[in-house]
C-alpha cells in the first residue's frame, strides 16, 4: 500500500469516527436529532405512559377472562415499544405502561377505548331495517354520511340481528394490494376465529342472498359504525376484506378498533399519567459514566499489549461504539437495562475479534514470517473463527428475536445489532486501518509483537478434578433452591416482576424527584415491606407510586401510618392495590421456548461447520453448566431476580458459546495438521494453551465493562451486574477448562467412525 493511500485511509477513518461521534453527541439539527439522547428509551430508564382501564359491570371479572385480555392487550401495546407491558391491578383492573411516549391521549386515541364489537345484519328478523344512513353537511357544506341503530343492541340480540361479536374476530390487520387492474387498493383484512368463521359463513350468505338485493353487514363498535360494507359473496374461509378506506392509515386505525373490540371483557379508561423512569436519571448518567471508564480502560489495555494494532483496534471500536448509538436511532430500538446487556456483550465479542487477529499475527511473525505477510495470514487464519463464534451468537439472537416476548426482543435486537457491527468493524476497519498504519512505516515487527513459545498446559490431565468442582457447584445450588423453596415457597429471591406484589399510590405535599424519593422515603417503606421497592413518579404531580413484594392487612397499615406521620399525607391520599406479576407465565414459556429452539439452532450450526456432533454436545453441556452455576450464584447470594434475570442469562449463553467455539475451532485446525506422534489429547491440550491468552484477555476487558456499571451503578444495576460478572467468569472457566476436556472424553468414549474421521 502506498503511503498516500495509506495516510487518506487514516485521515477518512478519523473523520468517520468525528463525524459519527459528533452526530452521536450533538444531532444532526441543532435539537439533538439522532444523538444518543434521541434514543428511545424503556420504562426502566426513561419512563412513559402509564394507563388504568376498569372492567364495566358490577361483577367481579372471571380469572381466565382478565388473563386473556392481559394477553391479548400485551399483542397489541408492543407496536408500540417491545418493552411495554401490560399487568394486573386489583380484581378488576387493567394496567398498561408503554415507554418512551409522553402523550396519553394519543396512545388512548390509537389503541381504542376496548369496548364491544358487534357485526349487525341490515334487516332484522321482522323485516325491518335494523339501521338506516343518514346525512348531514360539513363547515364547507359538503355531504356527510353516517349510519343510525333503529333499534337497541338488546332488541337486536333478541331477534338474531347480531351475526358476530369481537372474540369471533381472531386478527385485523390493514393490508395494500393490486386490484384486476393493476390499481392499488387499501383495505382491512378480517381473520375469523374457527367458530367465528362458521358464523360469518352463515351471515355472509344471508346477507349475500344469491346476488339478488345484496345487503349490508354493519361493523358496529362502541357505539359508533365502524364500517358498512356490501356483502359479494357468501365467504366460508374465514377471510374477509373490507374495502373503501381512503389510505393506510384510515385502514389501520379501523383494523385497530376491531382487534381491541375482540377483548373478552368490556374496559372502560379510569386514568392515565406519565410516569417517571423506574431507574431514575441517575442511571442513565452512572451507565453512560461507567461505560466511559470501562471503555477507557479497554483501550489503555489494548494499547498496551498489542501496541500498533491496539490503537488501530481503539479505532474501530471507537467508530463501533459511535456507529451504535448512531443505529439505535436509525432503527428506533429501545433501549433499556436488558439492552445494555446486548451491547456490552457485542462490545466484548469485538475486542475478541481483535485479539483473536491479532493473537494470529504474532504466531505467524514467531515462526519467521514477514510482517506483511503475517498480516494477511493473521486475518485469514482468524477467519473462520470470528465468523463461527458470532454467527453462533447470531443464530441465538435471531431466534430469540423472532419468538422471545418484548422484554426478550429488545435484549435480541442489541445484540444483534451489536454482533453485525461487531463482525463490520473487526474484519474491515481493523484491517485497513492496520494495513495503512504498516503503509506510512510502522513495518517492524516490534510494533506488533512476537507470539512466545509456550509449553502446552495438561488441562485434560486435571478434567476429573473440572468435572467434580463443577457437579458439586451445580449440586450446591440445587440443594440451597431446595431448601428455599421448602422454607419460604420459592428457590430463588423472585421479585415483584415475577411473583406480582403491592402498588401503594401517595401523593405528598410537594413534588418530589426520584432522588429524594430514594434518598428520604424508600428506606421508611423497605423496612416496613422488607423487600426491595420500585418507585415511579407522575409528570407534574407529587404523586409517588411505591411497588413492593405482595403486603398483609398490618403491612398496608403500618405503611399509612409512617406516611402520615412522616410526610404529613392524609389517609385519603394512600391507596394501595395488589398487582400481578409483569413477566407473565406466557411470557416465561415463550422465553423458555425460545431459548430451547435458539440452542437446538445452534447445535445444528455446530454440527454443520465442524462435522462433528460432540462439538456441539460439548459447547451446549458447558453452556447450561454456567447456566446452572449463576443460578445457583442467584440462589446462594439471594440476589433478586428481576425483569433483567433473563437478559443476564442470555447474555451469559451468548458469552459462554462464543468462547467454546473459537476454542473448538482451533482444536478442529490442529487436528487437521497433527502428526503421527501427536496424540489426540496433546492436540487438545495445545489448542487450549494456545488460544488462553484470547480466552483471558477478552474476558479481561468484557468484565471490566461490567465491573465499572457494578461500581459506578444504582442498586438494581449492581443487582444486574454481580451476576453477570460471575457468568463471565464462569463462562470463561467453562469454555477452558470443561468444553474442550468434555468433547475429548466423547471422542474416546464413542469414536468416529471411518468416513467421519
Amino acid at each position: 500500500m502506498k503511503k498516500s493511500r495509506a495516510i487518506l485511509i487514516l485521515i477518512v477513518m478519523l473523520v468517520a469516527l468525528l463525524g459519527i461521534g459528533y452526530i452521536d453527541i450533538w444531532g444532526i439539527d441543532g435539537k439533538g436529532k439522532g444523538s444518543a439522547s434521541d434514543i428511545n428509551l424503556g420504562l426502566d430508564l426513561a419512563g412513559g405512559v402509564s394507563i388504568t382501564y376498569q372492567v364495566v359491570g358490577d361483577e367481579e371479572p372471571d380469572a381466565t377472562d382478565m388473563s386473556d385480555t392481559i394477553a391479548k392487550l400485551q399483542k397489541r401495546v408492543e407496536k408500540y415499544s417491545t418493552e411495554a407491558i401490560v399487568y394486573q391491578e386489583g380484581a378488576d383492573r387493567i394496567n398498561i405502561e408503554i415507554p418512551g411516549v409522553s402523550d396519553a391521549n394519543q396512545i388512548l386515541q390509537e389503541l381504542g377505548r376496548p369496548g364491544t364489537l358487534y357485526f349487525i345484519a341490515e334487516v332484522g328478523a321482522d323485516g325491518t331495517p335494523n339501521y338506516s344512513q343518514t346525512m348531514s353537511t360539513d363547515a364547507a357544506g359538503n355531504p356527510v354520511f353516517d349510519y343510525v341503530l333503529n333499534k337497541s343492541l338488546d332488541e337486536l340480540e333478541a331477534d338474531g340481528s347480531i351475526k358476530l361479536v369481537g372474540t369471533d374476530i381472531a386478527d385485523a390487520q390493514a393490508v395494500s394490494y393490486l386490484d384486476q387492474m393493476q390499481n392499488q387498493k387499501i383495505a382491512v383484512e378480517l381473520t375469523m376465529t374457527e367458530e367465528g368463521s362458521k358464523k360469518f359463513a352463515q351471515a355472509t350468505r344471508e346477507a349475500y342472498n344469491g346476488g339478488i338485493n345484496k345487503r349490508t353487514l354493519a361493523i358496529y363498535y362502541d357505539g359508533n359504525f365502524v364500517s358498512v360494507p356490501v356483502v359479494n359473496a357468501e365467504i366460508t374461509q374465514g377471510t374477509a376484506i373490507i374495502e373503501g378506506q381512503t389510505d393506510f392509515e384510515e385502514a389501520e386505525k379501523i383494523a385497530s378498533t376491531i382487534r381491541i373490540g375482540g377483548l373478552k371483557l368490556e374496559l372502560e379508561e379510569l386514568h392515565s399519567k406519565v410516569v417517571g423512569a423506574q431507574l431514575g436519571v441517575e442511571a442513565i448518567s452512572t451507565s453512560i459514566n461507567a461505560g466511559m471508564i470501562g471503555f477507557i480502560i479497554v483501550v489503555l489495555f489494548m494499547i498496551a499489549v498489542y501496541f500498533i494494532s491496539g490503537v488501530a483496534s481503539v479505532i474501530a471500536l471507537g467508530l463501533y461504539v459511535a456507529l451504535v448509538v448512531l443505529l439505535l436511532n436509525g432503527f428506533e430500538l429501545t433501549l433499556t437495562l436488558s439492552g445494555i446487556a446486548g451491547i456490552i456483550l457485542s462490545i466484548g465479542m469485538a475486542v475478541d475479534a481483535n485479539v483473536i487477529i491479532f493473537a494470529r499475527i504474532r504466531e505467524e511473525i514467531a515462526v519467521g514470517i514477514s510482517v506483511r505477510t503475517a498480516l494477511k495470514t493473521g486475518f485469514d487464519k482468524a477467519l473462520s473463527a470470528i465468523i463461527d463464534g458470532n454467527i453462533t451468537t447470531l443464530i441465538a439472537a435471531a431466534v430469540l428475536w423472532i419468538l422471545g416476548p418484548g422484554t426478550v426482543v429488545g435484549f435480541a435486537q442489541t445484540l444483534a445489532l451489536g454482533i453485525g457491527l461487531s463482525m463490520f468493524t473487526a474484519l474491515f476497519i481493523t484491517k485497513m486501518v492496520l494495513y495503512a498504519f504498516y503503509g506510512i512505516g510502522f513495518r517492524d515487527e516490534k510494533w506488533y509483537g512476537v507470539a512466545k513459545a509456550r509449553k502446552s498446559i495438561d488441562f485434560l490431565g486435571q478434567k476429573k478434578w473440572f468435572f467434580s468442582v463443577s457437579t458439586a457447584l451445580v449440586i450446591v445450588g440445587f440443594v440451597v433452591m431446595g431448601i428455599y423453596k421448602v422454607n419460604t415457597g420459592d428457590m430463588l429471591n423472585f421479585s415483584l416482576e415475577f411473583k406480582g406484589g403491592t402498588a401503594t399510590t401517595v401523593t405528598f405535599e410537594k413534588e418530589m424527584t426520584l432522588e429524594e424519593v430514594t434518598r428520604d422515603v424508600v428506606p421508611f417503606v423497605e423496612d416496613i415491606t422488607k423487600s426491595a421497592v420500585q418507585i415511579q413518579t407522575v409528570q407534574n404531580s407529587s404523586e409517588i407510586i411505591f411497588k413492593s413484594s405482595s403486603l398483609n392487612m398490618e403491612q398496608r397499615e403500618a405503611l399509612d401510618q409512617m406516611f402520615m406521620e412522616k410526610f404529613n399525607v392524609p389517609q385519603s391520599m394512600i391507596t394501595s392495590e395488589t398487582i400481578s406479576s409483569t413477566i407473565s407465565s406466557e411470557m416465561k414459556s415463550d422465553t423458555i421456548i425460545a431459548v430451547v429452539v435458539a440452542i437446538i439452532c445452534m447445535l445444528i450450526y455446530i454440527r454443520i461447520r465442524f462435522s462433528d456432533i460432540r462439538f456441539g454436545i460439548s459447547s451446549v453441556v458447558a453452556l447450561m453448566h454456567d447456566v446452572l452455576i449463576v443460578l445457583a450464584f442467584y440462589a446462594v447470594a439471594r440476589v433478586s431476580v428481576s425483569n433483567t434475570f433473563i437478559a443476564c442469562m442470555l447474555t451469559i449463553v451468548g458469552y459462554s458459546i462464543n468462547a467454546t467455539i473459537v476454542i473448538f475451532d482451533r482444536v478442529r485446525e490442529n487436528m487437521a495438521v497433527m502428526t503421527r506422534k501427536e496424540t489426540l489429547k496433546e492436540v487438545v491440550n495445545k489448542s487450549i494453551t494456545q488460544t488462553l491468552s484470547r480466552s483471558i484477555f477478552t474476558s479481561l476487558t468484557t468484565f471490566i465493562m461490567v465491573a465499572a456499571l457494578y461500581v459506578l451503578g444504582v442498586t438494581s444495576i449492581r443487582e444486574f451486574a454481580l451476576p453477570l460478572m460471575v457468568g463471565i467468569l464462569c463462562g470463561t472457566y467453562s469454555s477452558i477448562c470443561i468444553a474442550g476436556a468434555l468433547w475429548y472424553v466423547l471422542r474416546e468414549k464413542f469414536p468416529p467412525r471411518p468416513d467421519e474421521d
